[in-house]
């Protein structure tokens, strides 16, 4: 994922560049329409997909930064032609950037910057510690939060890490649309924010760490002492990323949740 402050940064240090971008994609291609790459005589940051494509236009894009050609559109099959064999077309548009153009591009970036999903990890342990890295790859805003400041150490640097007396607070002012996944050291602060988070029908994924039993028991305490009820319920995802792989190290719980809650992300439902 290429981060805002990375974007910023290239813009800043590099004064020529050229920007290439997928104009049209048609049949089965790396990247969407709309897929990006900035590249300068020296460097380049983003990706159009990679492989014989993106090589062609890296040398087309820094051929025009040299003056050797102009401003140019290309237009290339991923056949046999260039060893691809994706079968589909993709149309690049290639620009050099002037100062106008370089804020135009930013301010673009900022606004997509801010329309990522927000991930709010309660609990900054082992699984924990694990998803903040698994996240910090992906196109999402994530914050870890907890009750105790020893657990925030060493997080990802682009991760939030938030130190709070109440954690519930923090799912009410969850934007929505957010994914809440809760795997805090007390199960009982665990039963407190994800009936907090059920409350909420417009956040795209709830989840709770732990076994069928510690389900179980969440949900007779949810139906008869916190007021909740069974379609809210079924909401919850627990446990989180499944039970069908044996393995319970906390980087392969984390692997799991990272894939279940993106493809929740994605589609806008919760998995039931």
């Amino acid at each position: 994922m290429t981060r805002l402050a990375d974007t910023t940064a290239f813009l800043e240090t590099h004064p020529d560049i050229a920007l290439v971008e997928v104009s049209r994609a048609r049949g089965s291609t790396p990247r969407e329409e709309g897929a990006w790459m900035l590249v300068s005589p020296s460097s380049m940051l983003g990706t159009i997909g990679g492989g014989a494509l993106e090589f062609m236009a890296i040398a087309r894009a820094r051929e025009a930064l040299a003056g050797q050609i102009a401003t140019d559109a290309m237009d290339v099959p991923l056949g046999p032609e260039i060893g691809q064999c994706c079968g589909g077309r993709v149309e690049l548009s290639i620009r050099l950037m002037d100062d106008v153009a370089k804020q135009a591009f930013l301010e673009m970036a900022r606004e997509a910057d801010a329309r990522l999903p927000q991930i709010l990890i309660f609990g900054g342990g082992h699984v924990g510690h694990a998803l903040a890295s698994a996240f910090a790859l992906l196109p999402v805003k994530v914050a870890v939060i907890e009750t105790r400041a020893e657990a925030l150490e060493d997080m990802p640097e682009s991760v939030a890490a938030r130190l709070v007396a109440v954690p519930e607070e923090a799912v009410r002012q969850a934007p929505p649309g957010s994914a809440v996944v809760v795997l805090t050291h007390d199960h009982a602060l665990d039963f407190l924010i994800v009936a907090e988070a059920l409350k909420r029908s417009d956040l795209a994924y709830v989840g709770m760490i732990g076994s069928r039993t510690k389900r179980a028991t969440f949900k007779s305490w949810y139906l008869h002492e916190a007021g909740g009820s069974e379609h809210e319920m079924e909401r919850l995802v627990s446990p989180i990323g499944g039970d069908g792989v044996r393995d319970k190290r906390p980087e392969v719980i984390a692997a799991l949740a990272a894939a279940e809650i993106i493809r929740a992300l994605e589609s806008g439902t919760m998995r039931r």
